[in-house]
């Protein structure tokens, strides 16, 4: 008898011989069907493949073969990686911490599991939106489908919203949405992208250990009305002698900052508590940075800092750095009693900025696709607020100006003062007070903003005399009728007087840390 693989190798050959001459017999004693042009679905059974040679016994065992070869090796890993765990003393003891954890969410328990850097899925949720009792008492609070935005209003007043035009916008809405979710959203918040992150992970796991180990930090996973999970670091100075520590500073990071390596660390040099968080889809947090998700972050981060960290809304301060101004005009509008707000190289509408960059022909496109799904409206959220605000600009800011850095005019920060300016005080803010504050703006340097200043001697006593005056006679809610029977060179002195109270300049590119000494709070009567 020949050896096993011998016997295979005669065997299968002959196997294939006998179906060959099987299939001809079969072939030439059948009638045969008359030609058709029809595809067959019958045609891709085994029969035919076989008969071509596509699908041969000799051809399926060696690909079985390499398959369980592979599956063996994946299985044997796997096994070796368990194995290495389960006798490494540390790992064992970081699981005992965590399922303590997940049992127990102590403040020991938690201060042990922040030594270790792991998968933060696997990190207990420490704060729920629906906890605060006065949300489940209430209709008005957020639902499972979001918090409210404010919507955009129709490109087109006055047309029926006929079937017949629905059927007309379908396809226009349905290339917006395509563009929205595949190319806007990744083009408008870079740091969702998953190559980038992978990156920056070791900056990232770097600067969260400096918060864990020299600040104090401590990190928390919260979750949002939408189920997505949000990453945050506290750090609290309330213990400290600094009584800008009693502050809690709420920090929104740009649209490829993390709380690691981001804006946190400024108002952190300059004495307050922080708490820093994550977009939806960053680092740590899940979703994906989409407007209403956004939003829904930054109300679960808000209600934990009142109802778990123990902070008033009188003692919040909201702070922003480039697109972060959204969530922070957001959270102002619908947290109407926070203290202040500081908006750092923001901007007002997301449109004239979408267009700098995307070609001409695709302007309706592009406006569309905004409007509908990438909606960043931090002029008329802003304008809901009442509150004091704080606008940083820079004077060499690259990407929120519309032309070159150089033309500082075309920085879109210019537009979102003069809006604040305009709803907020009407009468002040007509042609005369217009024109100056916009000549003031086109200043580009310290020396050239107080000779405008100076031209037209502006009295700051007076400024002030007339603003206290009208509030204590009026009360302090925007808009403001001041100005109304004053002659044109009072309401140029108290626009430019406004104009520099709630605008700074900061000379720098839109990247730069803003310096611990530029973080001021806002100017208010």
């Amino acid at each position: 008898m020949p050896p096993p693989a011998l016997f295979l190798s005669s065997l299968y050959p002959r196997l294939e011989f006998q179906n060959d001459f099987y299939r001809s017999c079969i072939r030439r004693s059948s009638p045969q069907p008359p030609p058709s042009l029809a595809w067959r679905p019958e045609s891709l059974y085994s029969g035919e493949l076989a008969g071509g040679g596509y699908l041969s016994l000799s051809k399926v065992v060696p690909f079985s073969h390499y398959a369980g070869t592979l599956l063996l090796l994946l299985a044997g890993v796997a096994c070796l990686r368990g194995i290495g765990r389960w006798t490494n003393p540390q790992y064992r003891q970081f699981i005992t911490i965590l399922e303590a954890t997940h049992r127990n969410q102590s403040s020991e328990n938690k201060r042990q599991l922040a030594n270790y850097n792991f998968d933060f899925r696997s990190w207990p949720v420490d704060f729920h939106w629906e906890e605060p009792s006065s949300r489940k008492e209430s209709r008005g609070g957020p639902s499972r489908r979001g918090v409210a935005l404010l919507r955009p209003e129709p490109l087109h007043r006055g047309t029926a919203d006929t079937l017949l035009n629905r059927v007309k916008k379908l396809p226009c809405q349905i290339t917006s949405y395509l563009v929205a979710h595949t190319l806007g959203r990744r083009m408008l918040y870079p740091g969702s992208v998953y190559l980038l992150q992978k990156a920056l992970m070791p900056v990232l796991l770097q600067g969260q250990a400096r918060l864990v180990e020299e600040c104090n930090g401590r990190r928390a996973k919260l979750l949002a009305c939408d189920g997505n999970e949000i990453d945050t670091m506290f750090v609290d100075r309330r213990g400290t002698a600094e009584p800008q520590g009693q502050k809690l500073v709420i920090c929104c990071e740009g649209n490829a900052g993390f709380y690691e390596v981001g804006c946190v660390s400024t108002p952190l040099e300059a004495g307050y508590s922080v708490l820093g968080w994550n977009h939806p889809g960053f680092a740590g947090s899940t979703g994906v940075p989409f407007p209403q998700n956004e939003a829904n972050a930054m109300d679960v981060v808000v209600q934990f800092a009142i109802h778990r960290l123990g902070f008033q809304p009188q003692d919040i301060i909201i702070y922003a750095w480039s697109i972060g101004g959204f969530t922070a005009t957001w959270a102002a509008m619908s947290y109407p009693d926070v203290s202040a707000m500081i908006l750092d190289a923001s901007f007002d509408d997301l449109v004239p900025l979408a267009l700098k960059v995307m070609p001409d022909s695709w302007r309706g496109l592009v406006t569309r696709t905004v409007r509908q799904h990438l909606n960043l409206n931090n002029a008329e959220q802003l304008c809901r607020y009442q509150g004091p605000v704080l606008l940083i600009r820079r004077t060499k800011d690259e990407i929120i100006t519309t032309t070159v850095p150089e033309d500082i005019m075309s920085n879109r920060g210019n537009d979102l003062l003069l809006k604040l300016l305009q709803h907020r005080y009407p009468r002040v803010m007509a042609e005369e007070g217009l024109r100056v504050v916009r000549q003031w703006l086109e200043a580009s340097s310290q020396l050239e903003e107080a000779s405008i200043y100076s031209r037209w001697e502006v009295e700051e006593d007076w400024c002030l005399s007339v603003l206290r005056s009208y509030q204590a006679e009026h009360g302090p809610d925007f808009p403001w009728s001041v100005g109304e029977d004053m002659s044109a060179d009072g309401r140029r002195q108290l626009a430019l007087f406004l104009a520099r109270k709630h605008l700074h300049n900061f000379e720098a590119t839109h990247c730069t840390p803003l310096p611990a000494q530029n973080f001021q709070m806002p100017w208010h009567l």
